[in-house]
C-alpha cells in the first residue's frame, strides 16, 4: 500500500471542502481520508462515499476512520461509483510520470494531466445539475490543458486560489456545469464530447436515446458574437428546403442538429465512379442554386472541402452557415464553379471524368448576370 499523506495540497483543498461542500458528497483517491473527514463534518453534507483505486486504502480508511456519514470503496475514478452527486471532489496524482519513481498516488500520467482529463470527461455523468467539483491540481500538470479539459465537457470554473511553492503553483478550482450543458441535459442528451472547433463555434456530439446528434456552441470572448444563433435560423429555414443537418432544437448561443454521417466532398470526389462524382457535383450545384434564388451568400463554396459532406446514396449535405448573409448577389454557384474547375478537383477527379475548365468558367459568367435554371443547366452538361 501506498498511502499518501496530507500536504500543502491537501490543506489547501481542505479549506475549500469545509467552505462550499454539501449535500451527497463523493470523494476520489480518497488518500488518508482528509477531504471525506472535513466534509462530513460540515452539516450541510448528508453523506460522503470516498473511493480510491488501491484495496488496501481502503481498508486501512475502514479501519481508521469512524463516521456515520463516511462509506468507503475501491473504485478506479468512477469505475464502481454509481449515481449523482452535489459535490465531487479530487485531489488527483498531477506529477508528470516519472521512471524511476513509480507513485500511483502522485503521478498523473506521461505528462502528468492524463488523470485529470479522464476524471472530467466522465464528471458529467456523476454530478447533479446544481453541484459542484473541487479539484486541486499544480502548475506541472499544465493550467491550459486542465482549462481545455474543462471546456471541452462544457463546464465552467473559479479559481478558488493559488499558492505559490519552490517548485510550483497549486490551483484550488470550484467547477460547475454550463448553463448549456443543463439545459442539453434537460432534453436527454448524454455523452457529450466535445469534436472539433472552428473561429466562431465549437461542435460537440452527443446522444439523444439512440440517436447520434450534435451541438454547436458560441465560442465566448470573440470578435463574432450571434453566428451561431444567426446560423440555427437560417438552417430552419434551409430545413424546409432539405439543404443543410436538420436542426431539432436550439437554445441561446447553442443549436442541436442530427449528426450527419458521411465523408468530405474531397474523399469522395478521389474515390468515387465517374457516375457517382457526377451525380453529387449535380446535386451539390442544385443546391448552389437554391440559395441563389433565396438570396443566401454562403461563402465557403469557392472551397469547400470541410463543407459538404456525403452520405449513403451520394447525397451531399451542406454544412457550417454561420458566415451566411442575405445579399442581392450570392454567387454560391459561381463560387462552386470556382472549386470544380480548381487544379486540385482536376488532379481528384483525374482519369475518370474530364472537366473543361474554360467552358464552365464561361458559363459561369453568363450565370452570374441571370443564375437561371437554364443557365445552371449549360454548366451541369459540361460535367
Amino acid at each position: 500500500m501506498i498511502l499518501y499523506q496530507p500536504r500543502e495540497d491537501s490543506y489547501l483543498l481542505a479549506k475549500y471542502v469545509k467552505e462550499h461542500a454539501f449535500g451527497k458528497v463523493l470523494e476520489i483517491g480518497t488518500g488518508s481520508g482528509i477531504q471525506a473527514i472535513t466534509a462530513a463534518k460540515q452539516k450541510r453534507v448528508k453523506s460522503v462515499l470516498a473511493v480510491d483505486i488501491q484495496k488496501a486504502v481502503v481498508e486501512h480508511c475502514k479501519n481508521m476512520i469512524r463516521s456515520k456519514k463516511i462509506s468507503f470503496r475501491q473504485s478506479d475514478l468512477f469505475e464502481n461509483v454509481s449515481g449523482k452527486f452535489d459535490t465531487i471532489i479530487f485531489n488527483p496524482p498531477y506529477l508528470p510520470e516519472d521512471i524511476r519513481i513509480k507513485d500511483i498516488t502522485v503521478e498523473g500520467g506521461k505528462k502528468g494531466y492524463e488523470t485529470v482529463e479522464k476524471f472530467l470527461d466522465s464528471a458529467n455523468g456523476h454530478i447533479n445539475p446544481d453541484g459542484i467539483i473541487l479539484l486541486l491540481f499544480s502548475s506541472l500538470t499544465k493550467k491550459d490543458k486542465v482549462n481545455s479539459f474543462i471546456a471541452n465537457n462544457l463546464l465552467e470554473f473559479k479559481e478558488l486560489e493559488m499558492q505559490s511553492f519552490f517548485m510550483e503553483e497549486l490551483y484550488a478550482y470550484l467547477i460547475k456545469k454550463s448553463d448549456i450543458l443543463v439545459q442539453l441535459e434537460k432534453k436527454r442528451i448524454k455523452d457529450i464530447k466535445k469534436l472539433t472547433r472552428g473561429h466562431r463555434g465549437i461542435i460537440f456530439t452527443g446522444m439523444l436515446g439512440k440517436k447520434k446528434i450534435a451541438v454547436k456552441i458560441q465560442i465566448k470572448g470573440t470578435g463574432a458574437k450571434g453566428t451561431v444563433n444567426r446560423e440555427s435560423k437560417v438552417l430552419r429555414l434551409l430545413n424546409k428546403y432539405n439543404i443543410g443537418p436538420r436542426i431539432l432544437f436550439s437554445g441561446n448561443n447553442f443549436f442541436v442538429y442530427e449528426f450527419v454521417e458521411g465523408v468530405f466532398i474531397p474523399t469522395l470526389l478521389e474515390k468515387a465512379s465517374a457516375k457517382g462524382i457526377k451525380i453529387v457535383l449535380k446535386r451539390v450545384f442544385e443546391q448552389c442554386n437554391l440559395l441563389d434564388r433565396l438570396k443566401l451568400k454562403k461563402e465557403e463554396m469557392q472551397n469547400p472541402y470541410k463543407h459538404v459532406i456525403i452520405t449513403k446514396g451520394n447525397k451531399p449535405v451542406l454544412l457550417d452557415f454561420e458566415r451566411t448573409r442575405k445579399t442581392i448577389k450570392p454567387h454560391n454557384v459561381t463560387q462552386f464553379c470556382q472549386y470544380v474547375t480548381s487544379g486540385t478537383v482536376q488532379h481528384l477527379v483525374e482519369g475518370r471524368i474530364k472537366i473543361d475548365k474554360e467552358k464552365i468558367r464561361a458559363m459561369a459568367k453568363v450565370y452570374r448576370y441571370e443564375p437561371s435554371i437554364f443557365n445552371l443547366n449549360r454548366i451541369l452538361k459540361e460535367i
